[in-house]
């Protein structure tokens, strides 16, 4: 009977979701229902999936509306009428237009005006598919009107918004979000009627009672249609089905191109590639994945005729049919890729292929994508309200000052001490929680179908300009559409802007070597040294303080070494206490036989007994537990955060635990392999991604160990990596280069190198604007360098602040002229007289000026950097007020071990996080006085007592302590050190003493205030 039901997809309109709909539907005794969320389609497909459980009959259609005044309710008569709404509500919102008051002539779509509706447009005249929809409120005005004469036309059309006062209250609250405005400001025109509710069908057949043939027209109306889509386990794809014309010629160049690439990746061919071959040839056919692969062939295809660089991992990164079609650099015969976890006879879903390019190609790639392929659209997802930003938007509604709302963010209030009106922010901001705030895109996931993607909901169109799914990527799942990701990662652009580097300027080198020659990476000692001794800093995936001490603790120094690092530090392993255990295995390979169950080691000969892979969970619950590989799989689908259903995941994990005892293992050994189990949740990679990983990290390790200023300057250019930019200019140093402030001759937007001198960026001056950039390096390739700043200011359109900015960062220096005499020189050029753009026939004469004879000290030079770019290019250690009392670095850790060290460092990064009794603790990584890095942890007690207080240099005294041969401090006391004052700032007896105590070192200032004991 309800032909307008909306769920909180609704956006900040509707107050509930899909579920508690039909759950409502049940209570009332509904058995047919029509969603029809305004202008949105995003909850249909889970509102038809779940019907069926509530003993409902769904139905489908749009509440067509502009802002929230109602146009008409369109209700599909079928999946063809589907199409028809998504593709109209699709066209007005791609093109930004307003829905007609009319709804244009839909064939298999049944159009519902509403009551006042008609009376304000005298609309008289009815198609065939069109109705007049009047709600129990409107009742009393229809005996009045002429419009009780369309007997056969009129239907109930009474809204489900809420459920109760409640609802309604969070109805008022989303609304005043919405319109940016404080409750008591906000119209009653911007809020639905409180009487939107749902009647149980007697009581509205009371209130019907003398129009009974509205409801006989309603339910004609209901019954006459039907909706469809298929969510059963058997079902078919959804998918594009085809690449070629038939199933027939995509089976035959699969095969075709398998042979190709066969004696490319494989130079001798022997019997075990061929039978791994066959059979995954065999099940790709047999599960009708065949299109699948070749889509992913066609787009890497495309990648590699544009150069593009790309790594493909994923699921998919387990077949040898992805890496003979260059899908994937990762060879699963040489790493023993578990085939099963890429597929098997019980999986519905095709494999996961995560192919990644560099951020700068990913939209390249994505256009190609949309041009190539009929149906296409990019996944959505949905950003949902959380709780401070909800007690923020709520605070506002309410009238709240901000600093009342910062306290009720905080989190740290008394409820009891409230008053009444923070009260009910915080008592709303739970309602509220978890709904949709507004839809995003998801992070690569892009749908290619068959059938039209207006077939299963409308599409919006964000800034990127590609149509964007109204569902997000598990309820495509559940009706057979499958993403393809394509990502964007900066490790990529990394790798790619160094080979353009060399390329431009170094091409005899660049033509020495291939980067995907993965296998020549792999015997190199240099390369081998560095993963060993984890001088990785800039390089993917291998960086972090955490990998790079892994690393040290596995002396890791092979390509099968880095892909289990790779996977062993994700927090399931971690977490679960087997990351140490595994490091004890490895450095201890009897350990293994002596702990680890005869089957377990059996299972997982390479990793010791540990599980350090998701396949290691298929394989401990087929091998282990006796499960089948159909419930091996929901088992691994259970850890992640992709899976819906837990009744079917408990399911399994009883199966696994009687399986085990039936089996005779003891009750401990169970849990304790379950634990490991358990702990995978969500956190593990396939070790085909961890594989391709890897193969990425040899990749920036070989570039970074033979190419390592270019390598630097493209990890500057590509937004850093673990690291603050400051850190990776410092590397640079380190490695050899010579780092130069911006110039207006030899800087780009972003860092430039030549031989070994490194020009920063102009991008990094914050506040230089974006516009003044583009014209300096438009004019400087035009017409050349800059000869002087009176030709420079000749020759741009230019303002005083900005041009101030260049000359204080000595973006002039080739003038040889001192900053403050180029300053007065802008000034005196720059006057009040407006310039005019336009080309000059001859040379402007300049006026010079006699400026007095002005200097600058190195100080001043240190302090104008770090205002300007955010660092200094000198050491931070020469800005401390005090001079260290000891040169102790990270060269002297070894020496003191077990014992205490009074250590000076510079602070780097700092990891907040928690022990299992919820204590805080610290760990933070530094450089040391000559450039050196170490690291530190603040345990519970400590970190309670010291806090670290942003960027600076630190003394610490601490105890030196050795695992498994990586050094770190475990801090008894810390202190920030001062730096000196601001010498443009200061006095000039303060500047002048402190500067000269720099310079000569004779002056000491301050007292000691740590003591330090042996």
């Amino acid at each position: 009977m309800y032909l307008n039901c909306h769920t909180y997809y609704s956006l900040r309109y509707g107050t509930f979701s899909e579920i508690e709909l039909l759950q409502l539907a049940k209570k009332h005794g509904i058995t047919q229902l029509v969603l029809t969320d305004i202008n949105n389609t995003s909850a249909c497909l889970n509102f038809v999936r779940k019907a069926p459980e509530f003993d409902v009959r769904p139905i489908l259609g749009i509440d067509f509306r502009n802002g929230v005044e109602p146009c008409f309710v369109g209700v599909a008569k079928n999946n063809e009428g589907f199409l028809e709404l998504n593709n109209f509500l699709s066209h007005h919102i791609h093109h930004d237009k307003k829905i007609p008051e009319i709804a244009p002539q839909f064939k298999e779509v049944f159009v519902i005006y509403p009551f006042e509706k008609v009376l304000q447009h005298e609309k008289k005249t009815f198609a065939e598919n069109e109705f007049i929809g009047v709600s129990v409120n409107e009742l009393k005005r229809l005996r009045f009107s002429k419009l009780l004469e369309q007997r056969d036309k009129i239907v109930l059309l009474q809204p489900v918004t809420f459920r109760n006062k409640r609802d309604f209250n969070a109805h008022r609250l989303l609304r005043a979000i919405d319109n940016n405005t404080l409750l008591s400001m906000l119209p009653v025109t911007e809020q639905a009627r409180e009487d939107e509710h749902m009647y149980a069908i007697p009581n509205l057949a009371a209130h019907f009672s003398e129009h009974s043939f509205i409801l006989e027209n309603t339910q004609r109306l209901m019954d006459s249609c039907s909706i469809y889509f298929d969510f059963s386990e058997g079902r078919k794809t959804q998918n594009l089905s085809r690449y070629l014309g038939s199933k027939e010629e995509d089976e035959v160049f699969l095969e075709q191109l398998c042979q190709e690439g066969l004696p490319k990746r494989y130079p001798e061919i022997n019997q075990a590639v061929l039978d791994r071959l066959e059979k995954e040839l065999y099940l790709i056919k047999k599960m009708d994945f065949v299109s699948y692969f070749l889509i992913n062939w066609d787009i890497i295809s495309y990648a590699r005729k544009q150069k593009f660089f790309y790594v493909g991992r994923g699921s998919g990164a387990n077949s040898i049919v992805a890496y003979l079609l260059f899908i994937t650099d990762v060879d699963p015969m040489e790493l023993d890729l578990y085939f099963e976890r890429f597929i098997n006879l019980y999986r519905v879903n095709p494999p996961d292929f995560d192919i990644d390019f560099s951020h700068r190609d990913r939209p390249v790639m994505t256009e190609y994508i949309f041009n190539r392929f009929e149906n296409v659209a990019l996944l959505g997802t949905y950003v949902t309200f959380q709780s401070r930003g909800v007690i923020r938007e709520l605070g506002k509604v309410f009238g709240l000052p901000k600093d009342e709302i910062d306290v009720l963010c905080n989190g740290n209030v008394e409820t009891s001490r409230l008053d009444a009106i923070s009260a009910l922010v915080l008592k709303y901001t739970q309602l509220l929680h978890g709904m949709p705030n507004y839809l995003s895109i998801h992070a690569g996931g892009i749908l290619i179908t068959e059938k039209p993607i207006h077939w299963f909901s409308a599409t919006n169109m964000p800034p990127k300009g590609f149509p964007t799914t109204q569902f997000d990527m598990v309820i495509a799942e559940d009706v057979g559409i499958f993403k393809f990701d394509i990502l964007a990662q900066r490790g990529l652009s990394k790798i790619k802007e160094t080979l353009d580097i060399l390329e431009r300027d170094r091409p005899e080198e660049f033509a020495k070597f291939d980067i995907h020659d993965i296998k020549a990476f792999k015997q190199d000692p240099k390369i081998s040294n560095m993963v060993k001794t984890a001088q990785c800093m800039g390089c993917f995936y291998v960086e972090s303080p955490a990998m790079r001490m892994l690393l040290k603790k596995l002396e890791v120094d092979t390509y099968l070494g880095l892909v289990a690092a790779s996977s062993i530090i994700r927090p399931g392993v971690s977490k679960s206490g087997m990351m140490r255990e595994y490091i004890l295995r490895h450095r201890n390979k009897g350990r293994a036989k002596e702990l680890a169950h005869p089957v377990m080691l059996e299972i997982m000969p390479d990793t010791y007994g540990v599980m350090v892979y998701q396949e290691d969970v298929i394989k401990v619950a087929h091998h282990f537990a006796d499960l089948d590989l159909g419930e091996a799989d929901v088992l691994r689908r259970g850890m992640s955060g992709k899976f819906r259903s837990r009744e079917e995941f408990q399911k399994v994990q009883d199966t696994f635990m009687d399986n085990c005892r039936k089996k005779g293992y003891a009750e401990k050994l169970i849990q304790e392999v379950w634990d490991q189990v358990a702990s995978f949740a969500g956190y593990a990679f396939a070790k085909g991604h961890s594989a391709s990983y890897a193969v990425e990290s040899y990749q920036s390790l070989f570039l970074r160990a033979y190419y390592p200023l270019e390598y630097m300057v493209a990890v500057l250019n590509n937004g850093g990596g673990f690291y603050k930019p400051e850190f990776y200019v410092h590397e640079a140093r380190m490695l050899g280069a010579t780092i130069h402030p911006p110039c207006v001759n030899r800087s780009n937007a972003g860092n430039r190198i030549y031989g070994k001198d490194l020009y920063l960026g102009l991008g990094y001056l914050r506040d230089l604007e974006q516009r003044v950039m583009e014209r300096i390096l438009k004019e400087r390739c035009v017409k050349g360098l800059f000869n002087s700043l009176e030709d420079f200011l000749d020759r741009l359109i230019i303002s005083i602040e900005q041009v101030s900015i260049l000359i204080r960062i000595d973006a002039f220096r080739f003038t040889e002229t001192n900053k403050h005499e180029l300053l007065w020189k802008a000034h005196l050029f720059l006057n009040k007289t407006k310039k005019v753009d336009h080309p000059k026939l001859f040379a402007p004469r300049q006026q010079h000026f006699q400026i007095p004879s002005l200097y600058s000290t190195n100080l001043e030079v240190a302090f104008t950097q770090l205002e300007l770019l955010g660092f200094s290019l000198c050491s931070p250690f020469d800005l401390l007020l005090e001079q260290p009392l000891n040169t102790s670095g990270s060269k002297d850790l070894e020496r003191y071990v077990n014992r205490n060290i009074d250590i000076y460092g510079y602070l780097i990064t700092v990891k907040r996080t928690r022990t299992h009794t919820k204590k805080a603790m610290f760990f933070a990584t530094l450089l040391d006085q000559q450039g050196q890095v170490f690291d530190t942890v603040l345990f519970p007690p400590v970190a309670a007592k010291y806090m670290f207080r942003g960027r600076g240099i630190y003394r610490f005294y601490g105890k030196v302590v050795s695992e498994f041969g990586f050094l770190s401090i475990e801090v008894i006391k810390l202190q920030k050190q001062d730096f000196i004052q601001d010498p443009r700032y200061a006095d000039m007896k303060t500047s002048t003493k402190v500067f000269d105590q720099k310079k000569t070192g004779e002056e000491k200032i301050g007292k000691e205030k740590i003591e330090v004991r042996e």
